[in-house]
């Protein structure tokens, strides 16, 4: 722990001059004197600070904890340091990240769950109180450079949009100096769309270069922490490293899926069975610990059918060379700490999931990720995920496995991702290294501890006290305790007696060893929820069943009452109230009651925009649109895209083939339908439109699509289906060209630009009768006329 400097760092930011109590009128006056300018420096001995963070990885995934995957970095950081193995997040993703990154319960720092479903409700605003300055942030203000890397899904998405505002991105109101990478819940490993700081850029090369994200932002954190030390040296950095990995998409190169090759054959029950073995042998868990039964909703290995058997051992492999590709990379910034000098004051920590393993690939697993949101899993037949067995992990899929591996992957608990009651969705194995800090190598932690529990942890480390005000901002306390007292006392007491877990209904009450849970529902389960007071809760004491397998709630029901008392007291305290199970009325963003970025029936784009996900485009799924584009086609004629929507596994395209306007809808990359213009586009100025009229009678029919070229019909087609919910989790709209992976086959990726010029796109959704458009031409005259 660093020297208290007795600056008044309490308020924040502190005053950085001070008035001269002498002023003379010559600087050469011999009573003059001079006031030294002085830095902004945290106080002395404060350390360094790492924290990486994974995705979507259970407790029983990693070498370091007994997992079956190869995970040789976390090992060695944990030789040489402590590893908790009580150590728990919220069970979803932005939930986890908001409550690590400013210290607070998720429902108290607005993120009852992800973004994409924020409500009117505070603790489901996915708003942060200015009342709540992130970690980052007041590090900033106390000295340290600071910079992130990776996944950033904490920024509403009605302000994800090239306009902001910017409060809540990285670079904007969070207190990092420097962001690279993505905002959104997953990234395409080989497609991502990207930011630098809040600019769109795109990736460096491409996977046939040999561009993969994790590899790409290592080198970019390694360049920074490199800069900084070598241009700040007597600054300490505070660096976040959020790898999109290991949640699906699982991309990884073939030769390190192939590592695991036969090692998943016995399927997963038997995995389960292995992995609590090596879990008891390393000594992560209590000799007396049990292996808690498998869920009725998952199905055994032997219920699957034997068609479906080899997609399915592939999908492990090629998670297994996910992590373990994504633990490499870690790890060479771990090599560059060393190389640097910086290993022994940095306090890392290395937290192996932000959630449990996600179950969200449904019972089979799936090609493509977003067939699960479509309602398309079925499609997925055994054939079809045979047939691209091989493709599995590469940038032509958007693979995710099957259940069964991820309540595998969270032995030997109940349960998966946003299973927020049970453990299998909240207990994730931690490593924390320090070498100045830490006297003890090699050591275990049992102590239960929460993903709050980080900041104040990193506060103390670095003598830094939390602050009250902010920005004139009088702050809320934070809710996390530290867990600076147990780095070198294995047996030092419990600070955090009391936790409080929800997702979507899925609750439970942590307290002294005692918890008292329930499950509401299950993640890949579609269909009507019971109501909440029919809930079934169960009673487990930690103390002697430390993996929830043996359910007290029969034997003791006034210690149960007891514990769902104190739910409500902490749920009340927390903005967890009112309880929201609600999924598709939190998508509608009108039934939600969060804002929208997009109002009204047009929007009108221009050449030089992209990366624009879903939220910040008009929805023109499910209804009758247009697409109207002014472009200039240049002497020798034209190629390339239009505008683009989605990838190569779900969406839309307007573009020019072959010197003719054409437009492709990739219905979930199991089908393309087309219409091809008959007229060649002669150079100089054209209006060219495409109309889509919806059939109508439910979600994802399909619809008539015309053509025209300055007003005249050129073609049309017929769009058999649509996708009703969603083309892409994170390749969004671009204008000008396809930035991500080809959503027509007609075009490769990297190479579809425009090589006329775009005045202006306008996308216009029918009236409310479904049948009349919005006149196109005169839309697109009035708009380009108001620029």
């Amino acid at each position: 722990m660093s020297s208290n400097d007795k600056k008044p760092r309490s308020h924040l930011p502190m005053r950085n001059t001070t008035h001269a109590r002498f002023v003379p009128y010559d600087a050469k006056d011999p009573d003059m004197v001079m006031t030294p300018i002085e830095q902004l420096l945290p106080p002395e001995g404060a350390p360094n600070v790492l924290i990486v963070l994974i995705d979507d990885c259970g407790f029983g995934a990693s070498s370091a904890f007994g997992g079956p995957i190869a995970t040789p970095m976390a090992e060695r950081l944990a030789a040489g340091g402590l590893k908790y193995n009580r150590f728990h997040t919220t069970a979803i993703c932005s939930a986890t990240r908001q409550a690590l990154l400013t210290g607070r319960n998720h429902h108290n720092a607005g993120m009852a769950g992800i973004t994409e479903i924020a409500t009117g409700q505070p603790g489901y605003s996915s708003v942060l109180p200015n009342s709540m300055a992130p970690l980052a942030k007041t590090l900033k203000l106390n000295g340290y450079n600071t910079a992130q890397f990776g996944k950033c899904h904490e920024v509403p998405v009605w302000q994800s949009g090239p306009t902001g505002p910017f409060d809540q991105w990285p670079t904007g109101g969070s207190g990092f100096e420097y962001f690279y990478g993505f905002i959104g819940g997953e990234a395409h490993q080989w497609y991502p769309a990207l930011f630098e700081g809040t600019t769109p850029i795109n990736a460096p090369k491409t996977p046939e270069e040999g561009y993969h994200l994790v590899e790409d932002m290592t080198d970019r954190a390694i360049g920074w922490i490199q800069q900084q030390k070598a241009m700040a040296p007597d600054k300490p950095f505070f660096t976040y490293f959020a790898p999109g990995a290991t949640h699906a998409p699982h991309h990884v190169a073939k030769e390190w899926a192939d590592k695991y090759k036969g090692k998943f054959d016995a399927g997963w029950d038997a995995l389960r069975e292995e992995t609590f073995a090596r879990q008891k042998k390393l000594g992560v868990i209590p000799a007396d610990a049990q292996l808690t039964p498998r869920p009725k909703d998952v199905p055994s290995w032997d219920e699957m059918p034997e068609a479906f058997k080899p997609a399915l051992r592939r999908q492990m492999e090629v998670y297994a060379g996910f992590l373990e590709f994504t633990d490499h990379h870690v790890g060479r910034l771990f090599d560059t700490l060393e190389k640097i000098g910086a290993m022994e004051n940095t306090l890392i920590y290395y937290i192996i999931g932000d959630n449990g393993a996600s179950a969200e690939g449904s019972i089979n697993g799936c090609y493509n990720e977003m067939s699960y949101f479509n309602g398309l899993q079925a499609l997925e037949t055994a054939e079809y995920l045979t047939e691209r067995m091989d493709k599995l992990g590469g940038p032509e899929s958007y693979n995710h496995f099957a259940v069964g591996w991820a309540h595998a992957m969270n032995t030997p608990f109940q349960w998966t991702k946003q299973v927020a009651s049970h453990w299998g969705g909240t207990r994730n194995g931690t490593i924390v290294h320090w070498p100045k800090g830490i006297q003890a190598k090699g050591e275990l932690r049992t102590q239960f501890s929460h993903v709050i529990d980080v900041a104040p942890t990193i506060l103390e480390a670095a003598g830094i006290p939390e602050p009250i005000s902010v920005d004139g901002i009088t702050q809320d306390p934070i809710d996390g305790t530290s867990m600076l007292h147990s780095f070198n006392d294995a047996g030092a007491a419990e600070h955090h007696d009391t936790q409080y877990f929800e997702v979507m209904g899925n609750r439970a009450i942590y307290h002294k060893g005692w918890t008292a849970v329930t499950k509401h529902y299950t993640p890949w389960i579609q269909g009507p929820r019971i109501p909440l007071d029919d809930d079934v809760w169960e009673l487990y004491n930690t103390n002697t069943d430390w993996s929830q397998a043996r359910d007290l709630a029969k034997e003791m029901p006034d210690k149960l009452r007891e514990m769902q008392r104190l739910f409500i007291i902490e749920a009340a305290r927390y903005k967890v109230l009112p309880l929201d199970d609600r999924m598709f009325e939190k998508i509608n963003p009108d039934t939600a009651g969060r804002p929208v970025l997009v109002k009204g029936k047009t929007q009108l784009l221009t050449g030089n925009m992209g990366h624009l996900s879903e939220n910040c485009v008009i929805n023109i799924k499910n209804k009758s649109h247009s697409v109207t584009a002014n472009i200039v086609v240049p002497e020798g004629g034209a190629k390339g895209v239009i505008i683009a929507q989605g990838a190569d596994i779900g969406g839309w395209c307007l573009y020019v083939h072959e010197g003719k306007l054409k437009y492709c809808y990739n219905w979930g990359g199991f089908k393309h339908f087309f219409a091809q213009g008959a007229t060649e586009l002669s150079p100089g100025e054209h209006q060219v439109r495409m109309e889509f009229a919806y059939d109508g009678g439910g979600l994802g029919k399909g619809g008539k699509v015309t053509l025209y070229v300055d007003g005249n019909k050129d073609g049309e087609g017929v769009v058999g289906a649509t996708l009703a919910m969603i083309f892409s989790a994170d390749d969004g709209c671009d204008v000008g060209k396809d930035g991500g992976s080809s959503v027509s086959p007609d075009y490769r990726a990297g190479d579809n630009t425009f090589t006329g010029k775009i005045k202006g796109v306008m996308l216009s959704i029918a009236e409310d009768d479904g049948k009349h458009l919005i006149d196109p031409a005169d839309a697109i005259r009035m708009a380009m006329a108001r620029q």
